[in-house]
């Protein structure tokens, strides 16, 4: 397993403070953020330098009932070509259902959701880690999430179902410490019984962040400081095998370079603290057995399944037999507020056009229209629903966003062509 040192995640927004941070062996960046083409100047300064840069995917949806979709991969494919990655690196999660297993819409979460640790959705996700590490020219490591809710019939602990997943394909882990602690808050799991069940010995590396509670709820913001106890959950792992690599994570918030630095530095003392003993740790076998049943019928209820999940999370349907229905409350506004947040970031203009108004009337919207179609479409939908609703009641308000809206829709796909043309009559004469 290489050895990659420690590491701070790449966002452009702390570019520069990155390249000027001391003790930096190597960063990792979203992958969905980097254009081939066209990688960043700081990117490729830092890789001039000998800095590893490590792609993250965050869209795959490998725990998703569907098979891996190949322009997906190829895509991060690409990306690991282009910055020399010893490695690239995805989520145990679906972030979509629907579809053509269910008969039914195709639902995005904009998130990283959990998936059931059944037999069902471990069959799914062993065949779908395979189809990936048939289609990247690189080792392939999957992290663990947090997780707000949980599943009704689960049938192992994490530690046992990520073990089981590294016995049958061979794929590498990405440790989320923070996410351990996400668990133990949010859904009673003990970080020192999931350690002890991994696989150690097939950690790519770990990730370490921060977050806040609030009203008994863990929320993996990756905008706050690194709290304690996440770094004693590190120092634990660091006690029972010398982790390749330790990552910080920082998304939002950005604080002074300071700051950060010190941060890698507490990071640093939780590692030295927690080394010495990683004697007698389970090595995982890569050998697949040979004969599985099929996952066809797997897929199916899988599919079922995450579709009325997120259908209730993203558009109100009644919540499944099981859950947790406070909880999936909170979940459905985190996911709207993350939209929020995105869309506002996709298409900055729409807070400057709308001012304070921008957030309650996006959240009024997405709690009756699921996303569909990614972030950009999103904020296209918002404004046209909008506006088709005689909104913002300012003339001059309604003038800028109309504007932007009739700027920004251009030629419509041929399914919504009439849609699209009848809006654009309507806004042209109000």
């Amino acid at each position: 397993m290489e050895r990659l040192g420690t590491g701070i995640g790449w966002r452009p927004e702390i570019a520069d403070a990155v390249e000027r941070m001391p003790g930096i062996d190597w960063v990792e960046a979203v992958a969905e953020n980097l254009c081939p083409g066209h990688l960043p100047e700081s990117l490729q300064r830092l890789r001039a330098r000998g800095v590893t840069v490590i792609p993250h995917g965050v869209s795959l949806g490998l725990g998703g009932a569907d098979r891996p979709d190949a322009g997906r991969l190829s895509a991060l494919a690409e990306r690991v070509e282009a910055l020399g990655a010893p490695l690239v690196t995805e989520h145990i999660a679906f972030v979509r259902a629907g579809g053509p297993l269910t008969a039914s819409p195709l639902l995005e979460a904009g998130h990283l959701l959990p998936v059931p640790r059944t037999r069902d959705a471990l069959d799914v996700l062993c065949e779908n880690v395979r189809i990936a590490q048939d289609a990247l020219p690189v080792p392939l490591a999957v992290e663990n999430i947090a997780a707000l809710i949980s599943w009704p019939g689960e049938e192992m602990t994490e530690g046992q179902f990520l073990y089981e997943l590294v016995e049958r394909t061979g794929v590498r882990l990405l440790i989320d410490v923070a996410n351990l602690h996400t668990n133990h808050v949010n859904r009673g799991e003990d970080p020192a019984k999931a350690l002890a069940e991994l696989p150690l010995e097939a950690i790519a590396y770990v990730h370490v962040a921060g977050g806040f509670e609030r009203d008994g709820v863990w929320h993996d913001s990756h905008a706050h400081p690194v709290p304690p106890e996440v770094l004693a959950i590190l120092t634990d792992l660091a006690s029972r095998v010398s982790p390749p690599g330790v990552l910080l994570e920082r998304d939002e918030n950005f604080p002074e370079p300071a700051v950060l630095e010190g941060e890698l530095a507490a990071i640093r003392e939780a590692v030295a603290a927690g080394r010495g003993t990683a004697e007698g740790m389970r090595a995982p076998s890569a050998e697949v057995p040979s004969a599985e049943s099929p996952t066809d019928p797997a897929r199916q209820r899988l599919a079922l399944a995450q579709a009325a999940l997120l259908s209730a999370l993203v558009a109100g349907t009644p919540v499944p037999e099981g859950f947790d229905r406070v909880r999936l409350g909170v979940q459905a506004r985190a996911l709207a507020g993350k939209r929020a947040d995105v869309v506002g970031k996709v298409a900055p203009e729409l807070p400057e056009i709308l001012g304070e108004g921008y957030r309650p009337a996006f959240l009024a919207y997405a709690h009756g229209q699921p996303m569909t179609g990614g972030y950009r479409r999103d904020a296209l939908s918002f404004a046209e629903q909008l506006l088709l609703s005689g909104r913002p009641e300012d003339a001059r308000v309604r003038r800028e966003l109309r504007d932007w809206w009739l700027e920004r829709s251009g030629p419509a796909p041929r399914a919504q062509g009439r849609l699209v043309r009848a809006a654009r009559k309507v806004l042209l004469h109000r």
